[in-house]
């Protein structure tokens, strides 16, 4: 026996024994992307052969705070993938670290130095695609953090006849999206042109990889996004649809939601229910503000299976987005000056530029600076009379809100915004305990005033790092407001003064605590949001097995997970125990009080309801408490008249007709009382 293995190897051909090259190192910096190459020269006749290609790759690294690096492998032909990259911790060492895709256990779950061999977190197979091996191989490393550096020491890539291969799907129950860019890496940025095509064979039908394009098939320009997200190795991307004249905007219906031209395909990868955005854009969606539609899908990139994603709108003006009226470069004047805008508080990443920064610190003890960015238009899109209208608005009502008179009926705060959308947009964000709620990724948006000139609070946004899914900045908590977090985080991004500001208003707590019972009683009850989480769930049954396949992180901590369960249940069981707990924190510490009466009100022995209404305006009192005058007026004084009908001690005002918005009711008593009360009507 002994004998005949000894001949099988030696008439195997030289070309088919594994073939290594090795190289050099070089100094890691700070803040620079720094490389090594290898020239790699293989016989012509091992290049011919059917099944050969790069196995392993090998390295050894010293590096304070290896979590700092991404590693990624360039091939001759610029095909590139990501050997690791945040893995390590504070740790220091890669003590011969090898990467091989038939390893037992991925890198993400391994510990420094890492010795020994492992699956990379990208796939390797894209490299033999082939291509001739033949040329120049680099390793390029990037320190994307400060206070640490290192060395890259040596490096080493192994060549044979069990190459790595390339992760793929045939079949889901998900829409499956192919996108193919001839096998040129996706950078940050600029787009770059691509090929998509959708497999939707519709609800309850699997989709086969073989299907016709039946949902869209067609040109794209596609490239990286996000912020902390970036140095995942599933990325997300942004993307546009485009005819074959790339100056024009080419609006296409994916899944019969409304025609446009700008994509997401958010990477769930911290998120492991993958449904936390869903979950709140569901929410928002409910209260019948526009949040972004999504659909859970498949995704293969240059052939290479990259996981479960989520496919959604991007936020901008659009009838069937946000639906304001678009802002010319001619609309200098009147009525189409006043809008529409929309405008951020975000980091700058992405290429985002501070327009202006508000006058007006963030909420104690803060002292930080808010500065305002514009999202549509951009900032070098605007006139300069437009630029100095959003800018003044903007101020006038941050002023008014820290004036003393702030929560006159008339001329405060509510002259400005929509009140019901602040109050909306402040209980989705506390409910969901968002650490980035009020700080980072927070949207407003200006009608115009044909459209009732209101300053908007939303879209919502960017809500991964919600439900419990952050370890930091007490984000993990179930008690608590999140309006509290300039007194115990902080530090950087800061909640602006406006939120806590408006909650010292009686009336505007008041509508808070009753709008949350209203919503409690629908789409927040513990019915309603475990039955929407259990459908996402049962869905992504199948799907979620591949995807943590392809990143094998379960049981595995990934920044910012406060909760790291070993399987896909686990973490749809926490996120479902997380709410629970919140809902009843937040029944219990509620702002306001929803009893129908006001102290005033009940002194003078008056009733309105419902508030917030839509139909039917209610009014009754007490029979030492007769109203001589009832006049209802628009958040500017003038009056409107409204059909009525008048009962034994009661009214009703049918206020069906009216625009939603801000009103107030002007009520006096024949004993020479009189009460104003700020009404909603939706």
């Amino acid at each position: 026996m002994k004998t005949l293995l000894f001949l099988v190897l030696f008439v195997l051909p030289i070309s088919a024994r594994l073939q290594t090259f090795s190289g050099g190192g070089t100094a890691i910096f700070d803040f620079q992307t720094t490389t090594s190459t290898i020239n790699v020269s293989l016989p012509q006749s091992t290049i011919d052969m059917t099944n050969f290609g790069l196995e392993t790759v090998c390295l050894n690294i010293n590096h304070t705070w290896l979590a700092d690096l991404t590693i990624e492998l360039v091939a001759p032909d610029g095909t590139t993938f990501q050997l690791a990259s945040g893995v390590g911790g504070s740790d220091d060492f890669m003590t011969n670290t090898c990467f091989n895709t038939s390893a037992s256990q991925s890198i993400l779950v391994g510990t420094s130095p890492f010795t020994g061999t492992y699956k990379p977190t990208g796939s390797m197979g894209l490299v033999n695609n082939g291509q001739n091996p033949n040329g120049n191989w680099t390793m390029k490393i990037t320190d994307g953090y400060g206070a640490d550096e290192g060395n890259l020491l040596n490096w080493s890539l192994t060549f044979g006849s069990s190459p790595a291969t390339v992760m793929t799907v045939t079949s889901s129950n998900l829409p499956i999206v192919v996108i193919n860019t001839n096998g040129v890496n996706i950078p940050d940025e600029p787009k770059i042109d691509g090929i998509m095509g959708i497999i939707n064979n519709g609800p309850g039908n699997l989709n086969n990889i073989n299907d016709p394009y039946n949902e869209f098939y067609g040109e794209i320009a596609i490239e990286q996004r996000g912020s902390s997200s970036g140095s995942f190795p599933q990325r997300s991307y942004g993307l546009e649809t485009r005819g074959p004249d790339p100056t024009i905007n080419y609006n296409v219906s994916l899944f019969d939601w409304p025609s446009d031209n700008d994509w997401i395909l958010y990477a769930p990868y911290t998120d492991k229910s993958m449904i936390r955005n869903m979950l709140t854009y569901h929410i928002g969606n409910a209260t019948e503000r526009w949040a972004p539609r999504t659909q859970l899908c498949e995704v293969l990139i240059n052939g290479e299976y990259v996981g479960v994603y989520v496919l959604m709108e991007r936020i901008k003006q659009n009838p069937g987005r946000v639906d304001i009226d678009e802002l010319l470069p001619e609309d200098v004047a009147d009525n189409e000056l006043s809008g529409g805008y929309i405008v951020k508080i975000d980091k700058l990443t992405g290429g985002g530029v501070i327009a202006w920064n508000s006058p007006y610190p963030a909420s104690a003890p803060s002292t930080a600076t808010i500065g305002y960015q514009m999202h549509d238009p951009e900032l070098s899109e605007l006139q300069t009379v437009q630029f100095n209208y959003i800018r003044n608005k903007i101020t006038q009502w941050e002023a008014n809100l820290s004036g003393p008179n702030f929560s006159d009926p008339v001329t405060g705060y509510a002259s400005y915004i929509d009140v019901q959308s602040f109050i909306d947009y402040m209980l989705i964000n506390e409910l969901s305990k968002n650490v980035d709620g009020y700080r980072l990724s927070a949207f407003l948006y200006k009608q115009r005033v044909s459209e009732g000139g209101k300053i908007v609070a939303g879209p919502l946004w960017d809500f991964n790092l919600t439900y419990g899914n952050a370890d930091y900045c007490q984000g993990w908590l179930t008690t608590g407001w999140e309006l509290d977090f300039n007194s115990y985080c902080g530090g950087g991004w800061d909640n602006p003064f406006w939120w806590k500001r408006l909650l010292q208003d009686p009336w505007y707590a008041t509508q808070v605590n009753c709008r949350w019972q209203e919503l409690r009683n629908g789409v927040l009850s513990n019915s309603s949001l475990n039955a929407y989480i259990d459908s996402l769930a049962n869905v992504l049954a199948s799907p979620a097995t591949r995807h943590y396949e392809k990143w094998p992180i379960l049981g595995v901590y990934v920044w910012p997970n406060s909760f790291v369960g070993n399987t896909y249940q686990e973490e749809i069981d926490f996120l479902k125990s997380w709410i629970n707990d919140r809902l009843i924190w937040m029944d219990a510490n509620m702002f306001g009080s929803c009893q129908g009466l006001s102290l005033e009100e009940q002194q003078i022995g008056i009733n309105v309801y419902p508030i917030p209404t839509k139909e039917k305006l209610t009014i009754e009192w007490s029979e030492d408490s007769e109203i001589v005058d009832v006049r209802l007026c628009d958040s500017k004084g003038a009056y409107i008249t409204v059909r009525s009908e008048i009962n034994d001690r009661s009214m009703i005002l049918d206020v069906l007709a009216l625009d939603p918005g801000i009103y107030i009711l002007d009520l006096k008593l024949a004993n020479g009382k009189a009460l104003k009360k700020k009404l909603i009507i939706e």
